[in-house]
Formats: structure tokens, C-alpha cells, sequence
């Protein structure tokens, strides 16, 4: 199999995002647009992925890292110029190389895939990804001769008025034999309306040396889409969200309502889990399947087992075990892993803590910075008083506790295994195994206190 190598554009400003994001790092479902191109590219079975940078560039890199190499082009002088910058890495390398825009984050390992069989297939210098455009102002348009082959690709500003009206237009993605295009390179003009170097100025310097240059149109326009501007980004945003919420309904997923579902390129979702609008999954979510989440729940970089339910809450960098229930309205925060059978219920902060198996916060509590046994029963409004102003500390509270209601445990403290905290109390040293604590002051009724006050 021949050598395949991969050009990814990167290096314009973007100035009619107007934004001080450099603008192939706007994110499209949570993703960034130049990481999208990226990890569609990388499953071609790639030698080498170069990225031209140059607006922005250090913070590209770090969004990519070890994922492509890295070309820099100082000066933004067209399409052309930026492909030449990948000269050091790619000149003298024999094979195919697919160049690529990085605001093209619809675009599918797919579609370049047939691009490059196409290629192959027709044994070309060259070939180009078309569309056709219903409305194809603004985009270069595709020329054919009388045999249907490839004559010449006009930029729209240099196009004549009939060229004008031709509705196949280039996508701006194209596959070259590698020796050719940097032979090719080297010949390309800025005797244009922009004074820029085009990269399909190079078509035209291939055809006219005797070469072959063909043209794959692909049925998707859609994901030709380049995101030039917050219109385009959105309708990027729209139709990545369609694409992913139809591949989860493939695989077995319920979205009760997918165009209020908003979920990240990377999220797994096991089959029969039904998910609720308003729901949005950030990031590397994994759920398990037969689960319910939502309505308005936002899940993050967390796992979740099979048969749980998560309400009208947050769940953020932790993990959740099998048949938990969650919410309403609760929030469990980075760090913490619930246990299975577990019960969260509303108004309950989880932050940092490990949770035991069948253990419950019904309500209106925080813990923070614990570790909760099994079988544990936090009553309303129990509380880890965890931080002093300066630092963190560590409640314990282990298997079979019974904590009551509206009760301050002042860490670091330990309640041993079986003890009762009697409700209202505030705990400042263990609790001993089994015991009762009781940690208030002794009521006492004045009578006729009231009485006393109003004459006053």
C-alpha cells in the first residue's frame, strides 16, 4: 500500500469570527474544530499528519500535541504558500498526500477515503473533492471540459459570469501524488485579484504539464462546510449534533427529543438508556445501558454504570456505580465515585468523596472531602464541615452509620462502623463502633418568656 500523508490548514486568523479564539480551536460539540479534521484524518492509516499553523499557533499544538507535526507559516499568502511550509516534513517522501482545511470539521474519514480511492482508481496527479452547492457563492468553482474531466478550478472573485452560475464547487479538500504537488509548488503565481498563492493554481500547472487530474463528487454538501463566521459555526454545531444523536439512535439509544439533546463526539452510550432533553454530555462521557437521564441534566468526563437515573443534575469527573439514583437537582463534583444502589437525592452536593454501596443522602446535604461506608444513612441536612479557611480535612464515616438529621461532622473526624449521630448535633472527635453520639446542648424552656419581652 502506498504512503499516505496528511495536510491539515490551520494557519488563518479568522478575523470574521470576530474573536479573540483563534478560530480552528472554536469548538463544534464541544470539540475543536482543527481536533475534529485531525481525528477523522488519523484513521487513514496515515505516515504523517502536518498541521500548518500560524495565528495561534502555540495553542494549536497544544490542543493536538503528539496527535501531528507541526509546520509554521508566518505570513498567510494563500493556500498554496501554507502547503509549501509542509516542504521540510513531506518534499521528498513518495505517495499520496490529502490536504485538508482545518474549519472543516464535518468533514469524515469516509468521504476523504473515497477521495483517495478515486484517486488511486483513476491514476491522477491529482483529484479534488466537489459538491454540489445550491447556493455556491463565495466558493471556487469546479470547470469541466467536454468530457466531463476536470479543466481548471476559478476562485469566485476571478470567475467570469458564466463560471459564476456553475453549481459544482470546490470543497477546498484534495489528494496529490506528494512529488507532484511540491514540484508543482514551486510554480504557483499570485497574478491574481487577492495576490495570493492558490493551492488550485495547482490543478491548472498538473494539466498543462500532460498530467491527470480527476474529481470525486461527494452526495454530502453538508460536510463540506467550511466555518468562516458564528452563521457557519452554528450550522456546523447543528448538523455535527444530528449526525451524532442519529449514530446513538442506531446503536439503541432513545433521545426523547434529539434537537434539544446535546451530546460530545466522544460520550458512549450503552442501548436501552433513554435520555431526556436538555441533557448535555461534555466531553469523555460513558454511560451504561438501560438508564434514564434528564430532563436539563449536564454529565462530564464521568462514567456511569447500567440502571441508573440522573435527574436534573451535574455530574462532573467522577463515577457512578449501577442502579443509583440521582437528583433531582443534585451535583456531584470532580473526584468522587458513588458506589452501586447508591441514592443522591435533591438539593445534595458530592465533592471528593467515595460513597459505599447502598448508601443514602436523601437530601439537602453536602460531603465533601469523605469516605462513606456501606449502608450509610446521611439524614436531611447533614453536613462535612471540611474546610477550616486554610485547608481541607477528612470525615470518615463508616459502614452502617446512622447520621441524623441537620448534623455537623467538623473534620477530620471518624465515625466508626454501626454508631448514630443523634439529629442537630455537631461532631468534633470519633465516635466510637456502635455508639450513640449526642453532641448538642440540653434543651431548656423558659416560661413566660414571651410574655416578659412583649411588656417590655
Amino acid at each position: 500500500m502506498d504512503k499516505r500523508f496528511a495536510v491539515v490548514l490551520a494557519a488563518g486568523q479568522g478575523t470574521r469570527m470576530k474573536s479573540k479564539l483563534y478560530k480552528v480551536l472554536h469548538p463544534v460539540c464541544g470539540k475543536p474544530m482543527v481536533e475534529h479534521v485531525a481525528d477523522e484524518a488519523l484513521k487513514l492509516s496515515l505516515s504523517k499528519l502536518v498541521t500548518i499553523v500560524g495565528h495561534g499557533a502555540e495553542e494549536v499544538r497544544k490542543q493536538l500535541g503528539s496527535k501531528s507535526e507541526y509546520a509554521l507559516q508566518n505570513e498567510q499568502l494563500g493556500t498554496a504558500h501554507a502547503v509549501k511550509q509542509a516542504k521540510e516534513h513531506l518534499a521528498n517522501e513518495q505517495g499520496t498526500t490529502i490536504v485538508i482545511c482545518g474549519d472543516t470539521p464535518l468533514i469524515t474519514a469516509e468521504t476523504m477515503e473515497a477521495l483517495l480511492l478515486e484517486h488511486k482508481k483513476q491514476d491522477a496527479k491529482a483529484t479534488v473533492l466537489t459538491a454540489l452547492a445550491e447556493d455556491p457563492a463565495g466558493y471556487g468553482r469546479i470547470i469541466r471540459g467536454a468530457k466531463g474531466e476536470v479543466s481548471k478550478i476559478v476562485e469566485h472573485k476571478d470567475a467570469t459570469p458564466e463560471e459564476r452560475l456553475v453549481q459544482e464547487v470546490n470543497t477546498g479538500t484534495y489528494c496529490f501524488d506528494n512529488e507532484a504537488l511540491f514540484q508543482a509548488l514551486e510554480q504557483v503565481s499570485n497574478d491574481n485579484v487577492q495576490g495570493e498563492y492558490y493551492l488550485p493554481d495547482v490543478i491548472e500547472i498538473l494539466k498543462n504539464a500532460g498530467s491527470s487530474v480527476a474529481a470525486y463528487q461527494t452526495e454530502n454538501f453538508k460536510e463540506t462546510l467550511g466555518v468562516n463566521d458564528r452563521v457557519a459555526l452554528s450550522m456546523a454545531e447543528e448538523y455535527m449534533r444530528q449526525r451524532i444523536n442519529k449514530r446513538h439512535m442506531q446503536n439503541g439509544v432513545s433521545l426523547i427529543d434529539p434537537n434539544n439533546t446535546y451530546i460530545s463526539p466522544e460520550a458512549v452510550i450503552g442501548r436501552d438508556t433513554v435520555i431526556y432533553p436538555g441533557t448535555i454530555l461534555k466531553g469523555k462521557v460513558a454511560i451504561g445501558e438501560d438508564c434514564l437521564v434528564g430532563p436539563n441534566s449536564e454529565l462530564e468526563n464521568c462514567k456511569v454504570g447500567d440502571r441508573s437515573v440522573i435527574k436534573q443534575s451535574v455530574v462532573s469527573s467522577s463515577e457512578v456505580g449501577n442502579d443509583v439514583s440521582i437528583g433531582p437537582f443534585a451535583h456531584i463534583r470532580p473526584d468522587s465515585t458513588i458506589g452501586n444502589d447508591v441514592k443522591i437525592g435533591n438539593f445534595v452536593e458530592i465533592k471528593k468523596t467515595q460513597f459505599g454501596d447502598r448508601s443514602k443522602a436523601s437530601h439537602l446535604s453536602y460531603v465533601g472531602d469523605a469516605e462513606v461506608g456501606t449502608d450509610v444513612n446521611l439524614g436531611c441536612g447533614s453536613i462535612t464541615v471540611n474546610y477550616d479557611g486554610k485547608n481541607k480535612f477528612l470525615t470518615k464515616i463508616e459502614d452502617g452509620v446512622f447520621i441524623g438529621c441537620n448534623s455537623n461532622l467538623v473534620a477530620p473526624v471518624t465515625i466508626q462502623k454501626g454508631a448514630y449521630v443523634a439529629a442537630g448535633s455537631t461532631i468534633t472527635e470519633t465516635v466510637p463502633e456502635d455508639s450513640l453520639s449526642i453532641a448538642r446542648a440540653r434543651q431548656v424552656n423558659k416560661e413566660d418568656y414571651v410574655k416578659k419581652m412583649r411588656k417590655k
